[in-house]
């Protein structure tokens, strides 16, 4: 079957109308910005989804990614204030806000991040000590964010974060920094050695103050109490000597017994008691002992009241030893000879 000349055409339009709509159709995904420009102007940006452009007369200029990315700084040589040669390398977070100024302000967006972040990093770490390049860290990534980011707002470019990853000194120049350190810790651990001796000699002669200070009071206080002692012991003394002189005065020679036996007994005593004595010589007679001992006896009766003797009844006096008897000698026979008398003999 032919076909006429009316169906090639309805054809030909069908399949003109169909390549008309597969050219106004685009679909932007998730995370993307398309730019349209209409006879290479900008015009609009399509937003994730199905959109309609004019065919022939419109078409996509850019597509960017506005989702989060990352560009990797390649390590560089940075020379510190302090003439140190350092080799430094960072990452650098950045998102697309804007997609128009992103794809129209700037040519080659990520190579002109990533100088511009190069360029910072020497800037910034250029003009840092070796030392505080090295323990300021945080420091250095704020001050880099700082700049860069306001360096790319124009651009329509967010920088989120920028971090350095690494910083490496010369071989050489990390020894010498290994040995200031450890001279530094051990000059801290000799000052922390001796603060801790001269605390300790502190904490001991206070000890030894107090010490001193306590033991001064209990000896003031061991003193006031002898002394307090020896006082009351005086006055027990002087009343004693008062009772026994005004009973001497009165004429009780009870009392003047009593007294010299007090004194006696006390000196025996002191004299058994001494340490370096073991044997006690007493030129005394014994009668003289007994007498005392009697004497003693009977200042003691009298004072705890025997019921058996009255004050006045004389001690009794140990009886003496009666001579032994004679013994009788045999008559002496004249004829017998004598060895003692001569007279006989003869």
């Amino acid at each position: 079957m032919l076909f006429g000349g009316f169906d090639i055409v309805v054809i030909v339009l069908v399949i003109f109308v169909i390549l008309v709509l597969f050219a106004g159709i685009k679909t932007v995904p998730q995370g993307y910005r398309y730019t349209i420009e209409r006879f290479g102007r900008y015009t609009r940006t399509l937003e994730p989804g199905l959109n309609l452009i004019t065919p022939f007369i419109e078409r996509v200029g850019a597509k960017l990614n506005v989702m989060e990315q990352v560009l990797n700084v390649p390590t560089q040589e940075v020379i510190t204030k302090d003439n140190a040669s350092v080799s430094a390398d960072a990452v650098s977070f950045y998102q697309v806000l804007n997609a128009a100024q992103a794809a129209y302000q700037v040519s080659n967006l990520e190579n002109a991040i990533l100088n511009l972040t190069m360029t910072n990093i020497r800037s910034v770490m250029g003009s840092m000590d070796l030392d505080e390049l090295l323990s300021n860290r945080d420091a250095i990534n704020d001050r880099l964010l700082r700049v860069v980011d306001e360096a790319v707002h124009p651009w329509g470019i967010k920088v989120t974060r920028v971090e350095i990853k690494d910083i490496q000194p010369p071989r050489d120049l990390v020894d010498a920094m290994a040995r200031q350190m450890k001279a530094e810790r051990e000059k801290r651990a000799q000052v922390l050695e001796a603060e801790g001796s001269r605390n300790a000699q502190i904490l001991r002669a206070e000890g030894a103050k107090q010490s001193a200070i306590l033991q001064a009071e209990g000896q003031r206080e061991a003193a006031f109490r002898n002394a307090e002692a020896r006082e009351r012991l005086a006055e027990a003394e002087a009343k004693a000597t008062k009772m026994v002189s005004e009973a001497i005065a009165a004429g009780d020679i009870q009392a003047i017994n009593y007294f010299v036996a007090q004194k006696y007994t006390e000196a025996l005593t002191s004299i058994g008691s001494a340490p370096n004595s073991k044997i006690v010589m007493m030129p005394m007679e014994a009668s003289s002992i007994l007498s005392s001992l009697g004497g003693i006896g009977a200042i003691a009766r009298e004072v705890f009241g025997d019921a058996g003797n009255s004050p006045s009844t004389p001690l009794p006096v140990p009886p003496r030893p009666r001579p032994a008897p004679a013994r009788s000698t045999p008559p002496i026979n004249p004829s017998t000879p004598n060895p003692f008398n001569p007279e006989q003999e003869r």
